[in-house]
C-alpha cells in the first residue's frame, strides 16, 4: 500500500512536472482561488462587504500577485483539506492549527497566529473538570468533525483512555459555541481566538480548562504535490514582509486588539450593554439613524459612541460637566449649535458633527480604519493631547500613522517625565485607550445585533428638524462607513 501511494504521488508529480509553474498559472489565469470557512476569525460579510482575517491576508496576498480573489467557502474541515490536496483550489486560508495528520495530506506556510484549546460551558451549569483524568463520558465534549481539536483529542487519549467526545459534522466553532449558550449541548473544545470572538455576544459562555502547552499555530495549507515550489515559495516571502513591516501586527489588532480576553473579559459590562440594547436603544435607534443618514455614516457606530459616552443615558453627567447621550462639553455644545445637551437629537447630532470635525483634521495620510480610531481618541481626549502622543511615538522611533503605535504611547501622557515634554501638558492618556477599543467593541457587537443598518422611518413630530439647530455650517466632512 505503501509503495502504490509513493507511485501514485511520483505519477502525479512526473505528470506536473512539464506543466507552467503555479505561480505563472495564477497570473496567467488572474485569480488565486482559496478555500476559507464562514465564521468571525476567518471570512465573512461585515459592514463593508467582505471581511474577515483569514479574508484581508488572502487579499492582501493576492493583490500583491496581481490577480484577482476567488473565494471558495467549504462546509466542513475535512472538505477544506481535501479541495487544497486535489488542486481544486491554490490554497487555504481557513485557520488551519498545524498537525501531523494534516502535514501528510497538505504543506504549511509560516505560522502566523498563535492558539489555545480551551473547554468553554455556560454559565449556571456544571463547571467542568479542571484537569483531564476526571473528564469521562459525563463530560463528553462536543467538537467540530475534522476539526484541530480532533486530532488533539485522539493524542490525548492515548494518556487519557476515559475521554469521550461527539463529532458534529457542517457546523463551524463558532455555531457550536452558541449552541453552548442556548444550552443544546454543554461542553465544548474549541480555538482561544473564536472564544474571544464569540464571548462578546455571549458573555455567559466561560472557559473551563486550557491547554496552553504548547499553542497551537494557525498557517496557510499548500498541496502537498504540486508542480513546483513558485506558489508556496511566493506565499512564504508574502509572510515575510507582512512581518517585517508591521502590517501582520496591525492586521491581528484590527480584528483582536479590541477584544478582552482572559482576567480582562469583563462579563457585567457586556451583560449590561446587551441589557440596554433592549431596553434603551430602541427609544434613540430612530436618531442614530436619521443623523446618521444625513452625515453618510453607520448609524451603529454613533450608538457605539454614545453607549461607551453615556450607556445612551441622555441626562448622564459626568464630575467634569460634560452631559448628555454624547457627552458634549459647555464650550462644545456651544459651537456645534447645541442648544440642549439633554435632548438626545441634539446631542447625538453635536456629537456627530463634532467627531467629523475632528476627523477632517487628522492627516489625510492616515489610513482607514486608523483615521477613525484617532478621531475617536481625540473626541476623547482633545485633538492637542492626540498630536502630542503622536509625537512621542515618533519620538519613540514608532510609526506615528498607526494606532497600534500611538495607543502604546498615549498613557505617557499621565506620566510627569514625559508630559513635561509635550505642548500641552498632563493628560489621563488610558482614558483614549479605552474609549476606542469599547467604541470598537460595541460597534461589532451591534454589527451582529442588527446587520441590516437599513433607515427606519421617523415621524417628523417625534425629531427637531435639523435646520432649527443654530450655527450649523451648510456641510460638514464627510467621513465613510467604517
Amino acid at each position: 500500500m505503501k509503495f502504490l501511494t509513493i507511485l501514485f504521488l511520483g505519477l502525479v508529480q512526473l505528470f506536473y512536472s512539464s506543466q507552467t509553474p503555479l505561480l505563472d498559472q495564477v497570473k496567467a489565469r488572474g485569480e488565486l482561488r482559496v478555500v476559507t470557512r464562514h465564521g468571525p476569525t476567518t471570512y465573512y460579510r461585515g459592514p463593508e462587504g467582505e471581511a474577515g482575517l483569514e479574508y484581508d491576508l488572502a487579499k492582501s496576498f493576492a493583490e500583491e500577485l496581481g490577480v484577482e480573489l476567488h473565494i471558495v467557502v467549504a462546509d466542513n474541515f475535512n472538505d477544506i483539506l481535501q479541495k487544497v490536496a486535489s488542486h481544486e483550489v491554490d490554497l487555504a486560508t481557513a485557520g488551519l492549527t498545524i498537525n501531523d495528520e494534516r502535514k501528510s495530506l497538505v504543506r504549511f506556510a509560516p505560522e502566523y497566529q498563535e492558539v489555545y484549546q480551551q473547554v468553554v460551558y455556560r454559565q449556571g451549569t456544571p463547571l467542568p473538570p479542571n484537569n483531564l483524568a476526571e473528564f469521562d463520558e459525563n463530560y463528553k465534549l462536543t467538537i467540530v468533525a475534522g476539526s484541530g481539536q480532533s486530532h488533539f483529542l485522539k493524542r490525548l487519549k492515548e494518556n487519557y483512555p476515559q475521554l469521550v467526545w461527539e463529532e458534529i459534522s457542517e457546523v463551524d466553532p463558532s455555531e457550536l459555541l452558541e449552541q453552548v449558550w442556548e444550552g443544546e449541548i454543554r461542553y465544548t473544545l474549541v480555538n482561544s481566538n473564536e472564544v474571544a470572538q464569540m464571548r462578546r455576544f455571549y458573555p455567559e459562555l466561560e472557559v473551563g480548562l486550557e491547554f496552553d502547552k504548547p499553542p497551537q499555530k494557525l498557517a496557510w495549507a499548500f498541496p502537498r504535490v504540486a508542480v513546483d515550489d513558485s506558489l508556496y515559495m511566493a506565499a512564504i516571502q508574502f509572510f515575510t514582509r507582512l512581518q517585517r513591516s508591521g502590517k501582520l501586527e496591525q492586521l491581528l489588532e484590527r480584528y483582536y486588539g479590541h477584544i478582552d480576553e482572559g482576567e480582562h473579559f469583563d462579563y457585567v459590562n457586556l451583560r449590561d450593554f446587551h441589557r440596554y440594547c433592549e431596553e434603551r436603544l430602541p427609544k434613540y435607534r430612530n436618531f442614530f439613524e436619521k443623523v446618521a443618514s444625513r452625515y453618510h455614516l453607520d448609524w451603529r457606530f454613533l450608538a457605539a459612541v454614545g453607549y461607551e459616552e453615556s450607556q445612551w443615558h441622555p441626562s448622564a453627567v459626568s464630575h467634569t460637566g460634560v452631559r448628555g447621550i454624547m457627552m458634549l462639553t459647555k464650550t462644545t455644545a456651544q459651537e456645534m449649535g447645541v442648544t440642549n445637551r439633554d435632548d438626545p437629537y441634539q446631542s447625538i447630532e453635536g456629537g456627530t458633527r463634532y467627531f467629523l470635525a475632528i476627523r477632517d483634521r487628522i492627516p489625510k495620510d492616515i489610513l482607514e480604519p486608523d483615521r477613525t480610531w484617532f478621531a475617536l481618541a481625540a473626541y476623547n481626549v482633545g485633538l492637542g493631547h492626540l498630536r502630542d502622543a503622536v509625537k512621542l511615538t515618533e519620538i519613540q522611533g514608532d510609526n506615528p500613522s498607526r494606532w497600534i503605535d500611538v495607543k502604546r504611547h498615549l498613557p505617557k501622557l499621565s506620566d510627569e517625565y514625559w508630559y513635561k515634554q509635550t505642548q500641552h501638558g498632563q493628560a489621563r492618556g488610558y482614558e483614549p485607550v479605552k474609549f476606542v477599543k469599547s467604541v470598537r467593541r460595541f460597534y461589532d457587537m451591534l454589527v451582529r445585533l442588527y446587520p441590516q443598518p437599513e433607515m427606519v422611518s421617523v415621524p417628523p413630530q417625534s425629531v427637531p428638524s435639523p435646520q432649527s439647530l443654530p450655527n450649523q455650517p451648510d456641510s460638514v466632512p464627510l467621513a465613510p462607513i467604517l
